[in-house]
């Protein structure tokens, strides 16, 4: 460590001085809208006050300037204490304060990006050094800059499967830029912390993970500047500290007591606002200017990333291959666009990104929940265009992480390989049937659903450029070629694959489903049955408008077919996108069951959807 200068006896006092105001504000608040976790705010008192007035380099006025130390609250209920750190600094008068969890007030009871100084949203618990660990990796490997990255913990979430798997990338990539720290202050919800105030444990086990670690008094602002003069000093490996705390810090008969969490003080507001006031020697203002980030960022241009040359196939292509042709060509055209995996990597073909610009790649291994979060820190501050990629089925592990990425207001690209019964033989374990349901359901979502190699390369352009959340679903066998290189596709526009004037039926599928209903269509075409033939390209938003101008031309019959589950998939966004029609009738085929390991072929005809079902499906609309 270098040398370490100790603040003088006036910082000292003012550093404490700021920790009991900012308690005192967070109690106030609390108590004037008669909600909230004030006891949680008071536990982190002296760690906000010495990270916001003495560690870290931001510039007030400018919460979101690249060059700014990042900061992310993970214990997002404790919040109160956040805004009282910002209104303390001069960022919004602290009158405003007294606004929170107000349907006027951007001041949420849990952190959104809807104010100017959060970058995630916080508070469904173990997320938070995810995010941050994106944050530092994008900032020491794709800024190469200076900033610092600070996340505060809850000891309770500490039981949170991902906060380890935060911990083991943020070792493995050296992230010396990160800083986490522990506010253990014993006390869950409901219960005492499984550790408690058993700091021994928490030392040795963020030690194995290869965090170099402190364990100090909370409550001590000479211990926690020491430990992060420590933190900053540190080369080549991430920092932990362990900070013992006491839930209700500072107001008697409720301080480190049990069954007070996420409760306004009621009835002792006005005893504990009295005891804190008391042992305040100076009320402010402080004076105190942050410290200043010590240079510049580079510009990140993330905009009008376009294929530098069009899709050229002419053999059928599985769409994971093509999604890897085409994550390497914005690639190699934008050094802001990232790909991250799971381990999946020669399966999703987001190799493909790493053999050309290994920089651009980032493995983050078989930890789904962190996958998720490390990407969505990445691309916080529009640093980079990030996508992630491994088996759909896999990312329902992550939902949650995904749902609080749309809170967060993110801009992350997730690609979901080995998608329904026609991967085949490695079974239902391996088969994601649900993930259109779950990316539908995310708000402000983008779902994409190309049919062949080359509306795959086109769907990863368009959601390179779009913003918020992008699922593209991504076929394991090879499909043939539907499109032309310079076929235009757009975003909520569908495509019609076959159409006649005498179409009696329209159907809707997508991929493999498209070529089975092609199939179909031969078929039933034998028999002086015509019909017409729809790829959505996007499930969300579906082009409802086209759809039901060519149902209508086709009797107001669709029959929908999809290797999906038959809940809210393409069938149930066309039988919600034509359910004022009452001239339009939807017969949805899909997966019904649990499926089992088969070859594709005998599993798409097993499972109703290949194109002897669409035709059956056909010959049943007729009659109705």
């Amino acid at each position: 460590m270098s040398e370490y200068h100790r603040p003088d006896a006036n910082m000292v006092q003012t550093l404490k001085d700021i920790a009991n105001k900012l308690r005192f504000q967070s109690i106030n608040m609390t108590s004037t809208c008669n909600s909230g976790h004030p006891t949680s705010c008071c536990s982190a008192a002296e760690i906000f006050s010495v990270l916001f007035f003495h560690t870290m380099k931001y510039k007030v006025k400018e919460p979101k300037n690249a060059a700014n130390d990042r900061f992310v609250l993970s214990k997002g209920h404790a919040c109160p204490i956040l805004y009282a750190a910002w209104a303390e600094v001069g960022l919004f008068p602290e009158s405003e304060l007294l606004n929170i969890r107000k349907l006027s007030s951007d001041l949420e009871g849990h952190p959104t990006p809807r104010l100017n100084f959060i970058d995630v949203a916080t508070g469904s618990l173990g997320m938070g050094l995810s995010f941050a660990a994106g944050m530092a990796y994008c900032g020491k490997y794709i800024d190469k800059a200076d900033y610092r990255v600070f996340a505060v913990m809850g000891d309770g979430e500490s039981a949170e499967g991902s906060v380890w798997e935060a911990m083991a990338f943020s070792s493995f990539y050296k992230l010396d830029n990160l800083v986490a720290i522990f506010d253990v202050n014993r006390l869950g919800q409901s219960d005492p912390t499984s550790l408690q105030h058993d700091l021994d444990t928490y030392k040795k086990r963020a030690e194995a993970f290869g965090f170099n670690t402190y364990v100090v008094d909370g409550h001590s602002v000479e211990e926690l500047v020491k430990a992060l003069h420590g933190a900053e000093t540190t080369s080549g490996r991430p920092t932990c500290i362990i900070a013992k705390t006491f839930k209700g810090k500072g107001v008697s008969g409720i301080e480190d007591q049990i069954n007070w969490h996420g409760k306004p003080l009621g009835g002792e507001t006005e005893r504990a606002l009295a005891e804190i006031k008391a042992i305040i020697k100076n009320n402010g203002p402080y004076n105190i200017t942050p410290p200043q980030p010590s240079g510049t960022v580079q510009a990140a241009n993330i905009s009008n990333i376009a294929l530098p040359e069009p899709p050229k196939y002419s053999e059928p292509t599985a769409c994971r291959a093509a999604y890897g042709k085409a994550i390497a060509k914005i690639g190699q055209a934008n050094n802001r666009v990232i790909a991250m995996d799971g381990d999946t990597k020669n399966s999703t073909y987001s190799i493909k990104l790493m053999d050309v610009r290994p920089d651009q790649y980032v493995e983050c291994f078989i930890a789904e929940q962190n996958l998720v979060g490390v990407g969505i820190g990445c691309a916080t501050r529009d640093r980079t265009v990030v996508f992630l990629s491994t088996f759909a089925a896999f990312f329902t592990r992550a939902f949650d992480q995904i749902r609080m990425g749309a809170i967060s207001q993110t801009n992350v690209n997730f690609v979901g390989s080995h998608a329904g019964v026609s991967i085949g033989e490695d079974g239902p374990s391996q088969m994601a049937l649900e993930d259109l349901a779950m990316f539908q359901s995310i708000p402000g979502s983008t779902v994409f659903y190309p049919s062949d190699a080359v509306s795959m390369e086109r769907a990863v352009e368009l959601a390179a450029n779009k913003s918020g959340i992008c699922f593209i679903r991504s076929s394991r066998p090879n499909i043939p070629i539907l499109y032309g290189a310079d076929e235009v596709f757009k975003i909520g526009q569908a495509k019609v694959l076959r159409k006649t004037d005498s179409d009696q039926v329209t159907i809707i599928g997508a991929c493999v489903t498209i070529v089975e209903a092609l199939k179909a269509a031969d078929e039933l075409a034998k028999s002086g049955v015509n019909v017409r033939v729809i790829d959505p390209f996007t499930i969300k938003p579906l082009d409802v408008a086209g759809i039901i101008q060519n149902a209508r031309e086709t009797g107001g019959r669709i029959v929908t077919v999809e290797d999906h589950y038959v809940e809210g998939g393409i069938g149930s966004a066309v039988a919600s996108g034509v359910s004022e029609c009452r001239d339009i009738i939807v017969k949805k085929l899909a997966v019904n069951d649990i499926p089992r390991s088969g070859k594709a072929a005998e599993l798409i005809e097993k499972y109703g959807i290949g194109a002897n079902s669409i035709v059956k499906a056909v010959q049943q609309i007729l009659t109705l």
